[in-house]
């Protein structure tokens, strides 16, 4: 891993204690439970990428005199691929309260066997210009799907000054997918696993974020 990936559970911390009981097939039956675990996480990702994000000296009036602080300079837009990224969307809103928002759709449709195409329908999005971009998705599969939602962005939607990649966990495959199409992101990931399936599931992950979260779909 370089620079530009930062792998959260590195280190020893309570990120690890929520992370696997996301993983845990038992725990994970508690749908509000694992929305819950998803949130916090998110959280202490946004956090973790705060401190790369750019800043500036400003001055501050207390009830008692002034001072001077570094504060954030960084204009961000934070963007969740729907749906599995909602819950991931409101941890990182939690911190970056006055970001703009966007939402983008993007899936996996199937063609033939194990065969696929990313299919993006829906955006709803601000003026990305210049802006320091956050894409969040809790599963960095294959990588297809967030350089889909990517390129389907930038530059129509404006280009922006920076962009940044949150996802819970990863497998090395996807990884080096998304370095090598979105080369200038900076990857933010809970953890990185080894295994890709042929179906382009990540072993041992979790299972499906999406279904996990608000339940089994029959569709997409």
């Amino acid at each position: 891993m370089d620079k530009k990936v930062t792998v959260v559970g590195q280190g020893n911390s309570i990120f690890n204690q929520f992370l696997a009981e996301m993983r845990n097939a038992e725990v994970q039956k508690d749908r509000m439970r694992f929305r819950k675990n998803l949130f916090r996480c998110s959280q202490i990702m946004a956090y973790e990428l705060s401190k790369h994000l750019e800043y500036t000296n400003q001055s501050i009036d207390t009830p008692l005199g002034s001072l001077e602080m570094q504060l954030m300079k960084s204009e961000v837009v934070l963007v969740s691929i729907l749906r599995a990224g909602v819950p991931m969307h409101t941890g990182f809103l939690d911190f970056f309260d006055h970001a703009d928002n966007g939402f983008i759709s993007a899936y996996r449709k199937h063609t033939r066997g194990d065969e696929f195409v990313v299919k993006v329908e829906y955006m709803a999005l601000p003026s990305l210009e210049g802006r320091t971009v956050v894409i969040l998705d809790p599963m960095l599969a294959s990588g297809k799907s967030m350089v889909a939602s990517y390129l389907a962005m930038v530059p129509s939607n404006g280009q922006p000054e920076n962009v940044f990649i949150g996802s819970l966990i990863a497998s090395e495959e996807g990884v080096e997918y998304v370095r090598r199409h979105i080369p200038q992101a900076h990857i933010f990931v809970g953890a990185v696993d080894m295994e890709l399936t042929a179906r382009a599931y990540i072993v041992p992950g979790l299972g499906d974020a999406g279904d996990l979260a608000f339940g089994e779909k029959t569709s997409g």
